[in-house]
């Protein structure tokens, strides 16, 4: 091959990365630093995505969606709009009529939910067991400080790493609690997470 030849398809491979629309993802969370703190330790996964744009905004169903719908939009007047958009919240102690509002939102306006019942943390206890008993926040807090062997922190920056090795376990067991809690009212879904749907997406 031609030194000329072979200068033409390098820089013709150049045009191609620089015109290649980038590929990023948002993930607007409920919590300031639970949820996000987990989300930024993901490895890349340069075959999915670019970037991954997380915010912890201290927003709750209605509120966080409305604000992944600003994001989302102002992102597209940029022209820099994302390929997937996720809101990562919990049921708490709001209705369901209020949760069930922020999932159709969601839905009308092509955004993603990772969403739990209760609370974020039942896909942590995944991690190390199947558990299909509804508890308390603080019962999740006491459960998973059994099960770390240590005082559970929910703003600890190294969950990801603690939990990292039982990752497969998670998947298989909240995919199990989905396919049961899945075909109840939403109502008496409890407890069941979405979150493992979010972790599969970026996972390499």
């Amino acid at each position: 091959m031609g030194h000329d030849e072979l200068f033409r398809k390098r820089k013709a491979l150049t045009r191609l990365k620089d015109t290649r629309k980038l590929r990023h993802i948002l993930i607007v969370c409920e919590g300031e630093k639970t949820e996000p703190n987990y989300f930024r330790k993901f490895p890349e996964n340069p075959e999915v995505y670019d970037r991954i744009d997380i915010h912890g905004t201290g927003y709750n169903t209605v509120s966080l969606v409305n604000e992944a719908i600003k994001l989302k939009n102002e992102a597209r007047k940029k022209k820099e709009p994302y390929i997937e958009v996720w809101c990562v919240f919990d049921k708490d102690d709001f209705s369901v009529e209020l949760f069930i509002n922020a999932i159709l939102l969601a839905g009308r306006n092509q955004i993603k939910c990772a969403y739990s019942i209760e609370a974020f943390e039942i896909w942590y206890m995944l991690h190390y067991h199947y558990y299909d008993a509804a508890l308390s926040r603080e019962q999740y807090k006491k459960k998973i400080t059994e099960l770390l062997g240590k005082p559970y922190q929910k703003n600890d920056e190294g969950m990801y790493q603690l939990l990292q090795n039982r990752q497969k376990t998670a998947l298989q067991n909240a995919q199990k609690l989905y396919l049961r809690q899945s075909e109840r009212p939403l109502r008496e879904q409890n407890p069941i997470t979405t979150v493992f749907k979010l972790v599969e997406r970026l996972l390499p």
